[in-house]
């Protein structure tokens, strides 16, 4: 049998694994003093300035070091409170494709930054400014829609849905869909449904201005979510083989909300579809979580003057494939979880601690989840209808039940959907490793690595300078499915952890070092 063959070019390494490298894009020795160039003016330009741009939703621009020095102590506060950038989702319960989150370390970056006086740097190694998005990405659009020119005039926030003829005389399935705002300034986000029905336009007719106001949907029970706007958000693409059916002779709706205190902003959003007559999997966006069929103890009602915790339970009767989630609540909603329960195993799905109606988004898995038949979706949601909710619509209180006004409730989370077909749980839409958020500090110097990622063979070898004493691998429903402490491997001069009995699929390794640090690292096996 040949001698098995040492993987590194150095043969007598120490060898050890990567930490959490994969969370910082752009990671630096905490000796050196942040700068503008090399430092924040990377993380604002990925994370920030989608929206803190000229022309775009916020009210001021982080484009350039001397506009965001003049906001060093607000963005150093609200990052730090992780209220910027907005990200609903608790990272801690589930981690998702694309998240607009910073890392333990960017954070202090920009606290440091903040406090020692927010010095430049060498200014050749600043990043080029981002320029304002124009147009749309997504080419060839099958359907290319856009709503009637509106006068946007408002004090208060405003949500109006604008009805426009899909044009499709034939059933068809939705493979991609792309919003592009007319004015940045003033479009908040855009829920995007599709209707059959005659009572949209009814209600488009029934009020003098373009559109009519709408608050919780479109007014319609038969109108389906298809699609979720916010600043920054790349058109969504269905995997491949899936789609979402549409009917023939139906009307997409866009329900904009735009924020208060606007005035005379013309807006003339487009929304983008890609589709096909070709017969695709399907793929459906429907609330699992619903106030109006799996309650436990519904009636949704809320007494004026209380807090009140409602459940949701749903079981499944086929092995389903969850692609992505969207929550939604009115504004007495405080909080909001699902979670599926299958025996004695949970996986989290999404919890957002601090419901705000403002603030919602879809939320697209990393790789899909598999729910068993025969296993329970879980909801919970808790509201707060009393004068210390600061946006209760009701001032004193009054009781609030279910509905579709500014001042009735939901509880929903819908479900980006398609029956189980095995290879589902290797549709990875996200390689991006995933930044980390947990308060202990990194290594000065990125010293670790993993060797191979992706992998496909029978074992991770690992290289640092600093020995990992322990393991822990969970899979992407969080699952943990292996610990235990590295081996050495003295003829190859290696430290390794065996892999031959753990699935292709997309994991999470976490470490423990000899000197008490802890890191994780994403790991893929084909």
């Amino acid at each position: 049998m040949p001698k098995a063959q040492n993987p590194f070019r150095r043969p007598n390494v120490q060898l050890f694994f990567f930490a959490i490298i994969f969370c910082f894009g752009h990671s630096n020795s905490w000796a050196q003093t942040a700068t503008w160039s090399e430092n924040i003016a990377p993380i604002l330009y990925e994370n920030c300035t989608q929206c803190h741009i000229d022309g775009g939703i916020a009210p001021f621009s982080l484009v350039g070091y001397n506009k965001a020095k003049n906001y060093a102590g607000s963005i150093a506060a609200s990052t730090k409170s992780r209220t910027m950038p907005p990200w609903p989702a608790d990272p801690k319960y589930r981690r998702y494709a694309h998240e607009r989150i910073l890392s333990t370390e960017e954070i202090e970056q920009i606290n440091q930054w903040a406090s020692n006086g927010t010095p430049e740097g060498d200014v050749s190694k600043a990043p080029t400014d981002p320029k304002p998005k124009v147009g749309a990405t997504l080419t060839q659009p099958t359907v290319n829609l856009k709503m009637p020119n509106y006068t946007v005039n408002t004090t208060s926030d405003e949500y109006r849905c604008f009805v426009l003829p899909a044009g499709l005389n034939t059933d068809q399935y939705l493979t991609a869909i792309e919003v592009v705002p007319g004015n940045r300034k003033v479009v908040h986000h855009v829920l995007v449904f599709y209707d059959t029905s005659s009572i949209p336009a009814k209600l488009d007719q029934a009020d003098s201005k373009p559109g009519y106001l709408s608050f919780g949907g479109t007014g319609s029970p038969t109108s389906q979510l298809i699609g979720v706007y916010v600043p920054g958000q790349e058109p969504y693409r269905f995997p491949d083989g899936l789609g979402a059916r549409l009917l023939k002779n139906g009307s997409v709706i866009l329900q904009i909300h735009y924020p208060s205190y606007v005035q005379n902003e013309v807006d003339s959003t487009r929304v983008l579809l890609k589709t096909t007559t070709e017969t695709l999997r399907n793929m459906i966006i429907a609330p699992a979580v619903n106030h109006a069929q799996s309650l436990l103890n519904g009636p949704l009602y809320i007494p004026a003057d209380q807090t009140k915790t409602f459940t949701s339970k749903f079981g499944l009767n086929n092995t389903i494939s969850v692609f992505a989630v969207a929550p939604h609540m009115h504004l007495v909603g405080k909080s909001i979880k699902a979670f599926n329960v299958n025996g004695t195993d949970t996986t989290p799905i999404v919890n957002i601690p601090n419901w705000d109606f403002h603030w919602q988004r879809t939320y697209i898995m990393r790789q899909p989840l598999i729910f068993a038949k025969g296993s329970t979706i879980w909801g919970e949601g808790l509201y707060d209808n009393t004068a210390q909710n600061p946006n209760n619509p009701n001032s004193p209180p009054l009781a609030v039940s279910a509905g579709e006004g500014t001042k009735d409730e939901m509880m929903l989370v819908y479900f980006w959907v398609a029956g189980f077909v095995p290879g589902d749980e290797f549709k990875i839409v996200d390689f991006t490793p995933l930044k980390n958020i947990s308060g202990s500090k990194l290594l000065k110097k990125t010293l670790v690595k993993v060797h191979p990622n992706p992998g496909t063979g029978n074992q991770l070898w690992l290289e640092s300078q600093n020995p990992c004493v322990a393991y822990d691998l969970f899979d992407a429903s969080g699952r943990k499915v292996k610990s235990g402490m590295p081996l050495y491997d003295h003829q190859l001069s290696g430290t390794l952890i065996q892999t031959n009995d753990v699935p292709a699929g997309c994991y999470q390794l976490n470490l423990r070092f000899a000197d008490g640090q802890r890191h994780a690292q994403t790991w893929v096996k084909n």
